[in-house]
């Protein structure tokens, strides 16, 4: 019955995420111009994309596996030339696409560089943030801090006072207790 009932659940989360995958493919990525956008869109495939992994098996999960790494890629290469490293959504994408390396890819050192890296350019660019977009930031690179801290007890040799920045997200949680950025975020325009 249980078995039964989960079938049920994960066969409907596929399909809500198959139409929103679907809706991101057909329309929104292929009619966005603005880099906020683009990684915007780039962002919620890989994190579809990500959701399917989660419970997919086999091929399945490999697949959606790939989709995600390749739309979090492509999210990564807009963001870096088009948004300042201070920006919420280039925060989210950092720090969805860390979990991502953790989650799913079983990677904690490529966890914690993204999810590094990504605090620490936001530091070093911190004076130059908006104030309409300065809680978000700040609230996802707290997030990120989390995360950091989280797992670097996952890395051989790495330990909570090695590091100074972590990492995590207000949206969601996955079943390791690390954060996303799911609804902190959307683009401005």
């Amino acid at each position: 019955m249980i078995k039964t009932y989960r079938e049920k659940v994960e066969a409907e989360l596929r399909d809500i995420c198959n139409d929103i995958l679907g809706v991101l493919e057909k329309h929104l990525v292929p009619n966005s111009s603005a880099g906020e956008s683009k990684v915007f869109y780039f962002k919620m495939k890989g994190d579809y994309h990500r959701y399917l992994a989660e419970f997919a098996t086999g091929n399945a999960r490999k697949e959606a596996a790939e989709h995600s790494l390749n739309a979090y890629k492509n999210a990564s290469e807009v963001a870096t030339t088009d948004l300042p490293p201070t920006h919420p959504i280039r925060l989210g994408l950092a720090l969805n696409f860390s979990v991502f390396y953790y989650e799913i890819l079983n990677s904690p050192e490529r966890a914690c560089r993204l999810a590094k890296a990504a605090f620490d350019e936001a530091i070093a660019e911190l004076d130059n943030l908006s104030e309409d977009s300065y809680k978000d930031s700040t609230l996802i690179m707290q997030l990120l801090r989390d995360n950091l801290t989280l797992w670097t007890s996952d890395i051989p040799g790495e330990g909570e006072n090695d590091v100074r920045e972590t990492g995590g997200n207000g949206g969601g949680s996955g079943a390791q207790g690390q954060r996303t950025a799911d609804e902190v975020v959307e683009p401005s325009s």
